[in-house]
């Protein structure tokens, strides 16, 4: 049995970003010499606000713009973000190997043009996975985004794509 804890409504404050966020800028080259990801996400997003790690709070959402996670198709960006917090990511875009990585080490992400668009900074947001609902609970907007497949859920709520097979198999 798979654990469903993860596919409850989560809440949190909004960190935004803008367009083209790199793997780079979300966990950079220079600490790529580590996997662990308690290290990892000591420098999540450090180029892009060095002090983000000590200001976000775990549970916290990161809202972008397009093409959140291009560039490497380096696993430590998501593990970095799942590391230090994030519950979502929520972003008009996402580069397509970024969203395969954070999917197999169960970091939910969310497509939404609206929500990227209009979820300021500091707004205090709540996501429902299983129906793809974006809740802007400063603005009282709501907004939606495709929600995750089941076996995709399984995936996410397992932690992973490893952490799923090890249950399923074993």
């Amino acid at each position: 049995m798979i654990n469903a804890k993860i596919f409850v409504i989560m809440k949190g404050k909004a960190w935004k970003f803008g367009n083209n966020i790199d793997t780079d800028l979300i966990v950079p080259a220079r600490y790529l010499t580590t996997s662990d990801p308690k290290e990892l996400a000591e420098h999540a997003m450090e180029d892009a606000d060095p002090k983000w790690v000590s200001k976000m709070k775990k549970g916290d959402f990161i809202v972008a713009g397009e093409n959140f996670g291009c560039g490497s198709s380096r696993e430590h960006a998501p593990i970095a973000l799942k590391a230090a917090g994030v519950s979502a990511v929520i972003a008009r875009s996402f580069a397509r190997i970024f969203y395969r990585n954070a999917i197999n080490i169960g970091l939910p992400i969310l497509e939404s043009k609206e929500a990227a668009h209009d979820i300021k900074e500091g707004d205090q947001i709540e996501v429902d996975l299983t129906k793809g609902e974006i809740k802007n609970l400063t603005s009282k907007m709501i907004y939606n985004a495709q929600p995750f497949p089941e076996f995709m859920q399984k995936i996410i709520e397992a932690g992973g794509l490893i952490n799923y097979l090890k249950k399923t198999k074993g």
